[in-house]
């Protein structure tokens, strides 16, 4: 595993699309319990180096119930994004992640994490690449059907201080989906 988390910080597979060069950010560990999929590292995670270092991360703590020091214990959270690194600025926001990083790295991940219960999927992205034909039509029906994918997948929106609108609209999902999430979570570490 750690051969492997080495090779993945050392990846140049997609430099030449990178802005801002590459700078692969992954955890995890054999005992990793649950494997968090997100998109990509913005910008300040980018610069800091930490995974779901900036606004997006704190939400996103907040929403699973626990603490910094949990969230960053590699032996319960492994964090894999869909692109390990920042795939630069779009017209409305960043570009998606890049293609090239989860055929290439994401099974290997898997195959040193044995003790893996949960994985939550963050996005339209990593839901459309682990649930293939059952992913629904939009996030927000792939979301409000989470249960048709435990207990292996939760699926989220992202927590992205940009998705205020969503959450407002869509009330149902602090109110029955958070709870849900925050007891797995609980009862699994």
């Amino acid at each position: 595993m750690e051969k492997l988390l080495h090779d993945i910080r050392q990846c140049k597979i997609c430099e030449a699309h990178l802005t801002l060069g590459p700078r692969p950010i992954v955890t995890g560990h054999p005992d990793s319990k649950i494997v968090i999929i997100g998109q990509a590292p913005g910008t300040k995670v980018h610069a800091s180096g930490f995974p779901w270092d900036d606004a997006s991360g704190k939400q996103l703590r907040k929403w699973l119930g626990v603490a910094d020091e949990v969230f960053y214990d590699e032996t319960k959270f492994a964090i894999i994004p869909m692109g390990f690194c920042y795939p630069g600025k779009g017209k409305s926001g960043d570009l998606p992640p890049r293609k090239e990083c989860a055929p290439q790295w994401h099974q290997p991940l898997f195959d040193h994490m044995k003790q893996v219960e949960l994985v939550i999927l963050i996005g339209m992205y990593a839901q459309k690449q682990y649930l293939k034909e059952q992913a629904k039509r939009t996030l927000t029906e792939t979301v409000a059907n989470y249960k048709d994918y435990l207990p292996q997948y939760f699926t989220l929106p992202h927590p992205s201080p940009r998705n205020r609108f969503w959450l407002t609209k869509n009330p149902w999902f602090e109110e029955a989906v958070l709870p849900e999430l925050k007891s797995i979570i609980h009862k699994i570490l």
